[in-house]
């Protein structure tokens, strides 16, 4: 009998590459920088469409399955759309989809940076990137509103007519500056403070990972996504240039990319987020390991124990002003202690991805939160502030490292901040525009801070059957958080009905109830007793 021989079958791309040794063929020139395709996440058979950004060969060696001398292992560098960049990722080829395979997309006039999803847009970093170089503020609300209105077990607390530039009686009144300005023109109600899901557009900070870990940060951040055009306002005008945005905004290809591995900080192996600018040597080693007291950074183990004999810190230089059980806040001059600042900064940037200053630390104050034990103070997270700030910001960049997330110590250092601004005499806001999770870390602050001054106000009136009136300025100083701040708190929570010709605050039983359990959870709080501070006026001390 004659054999029958099978007819040659068409090349085709399968849906998943089996083999991730590709050899020399031209199959490695299929994807390249810019193209776009399904490619399967890591924990799950999900797939995602993603931006190639890179592509490296790995030479295989025969001894490792590979079949010849000259085999390689293709793996390419994806930014996945939709998803923060610190979910960013090599992969081999056996998890890319080839048939869904897009060409690259064209970028718009005058934008570096990637238009799938963009580095900087995916996390609701809207600040000027230095990876991507995306101008545009991502920040849209979280839509978790509390309650609607409900009037059988409802506190009302009066407002009176400062939330409003025209008489609180006028149906056509609007509010008074502050962070929604942008998009005043396309209001649909007549009463902005109505408004339930306006985009808070002017909110800031070169933040992220204050309280959340980060499998929660992929969902925090879908639920944050937002641009101003996807609800129908003009686009955003970029950053300001001054405070922490004002160096380093480089578009570089390099910079999309992290180039760490690995970072080992006393007892904890951490893996970074995002890029950061150390030396090109420390890029080539499998792990980058600091000093947990002066953050100097080391290249081995060897080096790291060495350099431990030899240090003399125990704790963050500068003065201590802040000390409660095991908790301790230290301050530090960005002039006078400039190569630990500067190795702060390069921490940081691992874990935020539109932070760009990294060694123009002078005009700036640092506020180091540690753990206190027999062996030293061990750096938790820290925040920055300008020495000098013409817009009152009371924060520039605030972070919680990852391995202390989650503990309530994001909460901690916001609090902190505003107890600073008590003390100087001024209210005070984080530095624009907020980072996904600085974000919702500022809501969840200002919300439980509002809502606890409107209790007090409540319990503080002399007759109980007539409810107190309050300003949204009165709010302000108490608090000492930015007017602008405070309307937005209280639209967000959809507290504010405008009834018989003024703006009423109603307190809700749904929104009492989640208050009441948000407050459970804190279970670290400043206690302003311990704080041994003075305000500095900067603006008469020179060069600082």
């Amino acid at each position: 009998t004659q054999q029958h021989q099978k007819p040659a079958q068409q090349p085709h791309l399968p849906t998943s590459v089996s083999t991730p040794s590709l050899g020399r063929s031209d199959s490695l020139l299929l994807l390249s920088e810019g193209f776009v395709a399904p490619v399967r996440l890591k924990n799950g058979g999900e797939y995602r469409l993603a931006e190639i950004l890179s592509r490296r060969e790995i030479p295989v060696s025969p001894s490792s399955g590979g079949g010849n001398a000259d085999s390689s292992l293709v793996m390419y560098y994806v930014h996945f759309e939709d998803f923060n960049k610190r979910l960013d990722e090599w992969v081999s080829a056996d998890r890319i989809d080839f048939t869904g395979v897009q060409p690259p997309r064209v970028r718009p006039p005058g934008s570096g940076g990637s238009v799938s999803g963009g580095g900087g847009i995916a996390g609701g970093n809207g600040m000027a990137n230095p990876v991507s170089g995306e101008r545009r503020s991502v920040l849209g609300a979280a839509e978790t509103g509390v309650g609607a209105t409900s009037t059988a077990a409802s506190s009302v607390v009066g407002v009176a007519d400062s939330v409003s530039n025209s008489r609180a009686g006028t149906p056509d009144s609007t509010a008074s500056g502050g962070p929604h300005h942008h998009h005043n023109h396309h209001q649909q109600h007549q009463h902005p403070l109505l408004n339930k899901k306006r985009p808070y557009s002017a909110i800031c900070l070169a933040d992220s990972g204050v309280d959340q870990s980060e499998d929660e940060a992929s969902a925090a951040s879908a639920a944050v996504v937002g641009t101003a055009s996807a609800n129908g306002g003009p686009p955003l005008p970029p950053p300001r240039q001054t405070g922490s945005m004002a160096h380093n905004h480089d578009d570089n290809k390099v910079m999309r990319m992290k180039n760490i591995e690995w970072i080992e900080l006393g007892r904890y192996r951490i893996k970074p987020w995002y890029f950061s600018p150390y030396p090109v040597e420390l890029t080539k080693v499998a792990c980058v390991y600091l000093c947990e007291f002066c953050l100097k950074y080391l290249k081995s183990d060897t080096c790291l124990r060495r350099h431990l004999t030899k240090c003399q810190l125990r704790h963050p230089p500068g003065n201590e002003i802040y000390r409660r059980q095991n908790l301790s806040f230290f301050e530090i001059d960005g002039r006078k202690n400039k190569a630990y600042s500067q190795h702060l900064c390069l921490l940081a940037k691992l874990f935020l991805d539109h932070k760009t200053l990294y060694y123009d630390t002078d005009p700036f104050l640092f506020y180091v939160l540690c753990e206190t034990d027999s062996v030293g103070c061990h750096i938790v997270g820290y925040f920055s502030k300008e020495k000098e700030s013409a817009e009152d910001f009371n924060v520039a960049c605030i972070l919680v490292l990852p391995p202390f997330q989650r503990k309530g110590y994001g909460k901690l250092l916001i609090e902190f901040s505003y107890e600073l601004s008590k003390l100087e005499g001024e209210t005070g806001s984080p530095e624009k525009p907020l980072s996904d999770l600085g974000l919702i870390s500022y809501r969840a602050y200002w919300s439980q801070t509002l809502i606890d001054a409107l209790l007090e106000i409540k319990r503080s009136a002399p007759n109980e059957n007539d409810p107190p009136s309050v300003t949204i300025n009165d709010l302000s100083e108490r608090t000492a958080i930015k007017r602008e701040d405070v309307i937005s708190t209280l639209q967000h929570l959809n507290l504010v009905h405008y009834y018989k010709g003024v703006y009423v605050i109603v307190l809700t039983k749904e929104a009492l109830d989640a208050h009441s359990r948000t407050q459970g959870k804190r279970r670290i709080r400043i206690d302003p007793k311990c704080l041994q501070w003075q305000g500095k006026d900067w603006s008469k001390r020179g060069r600082w």
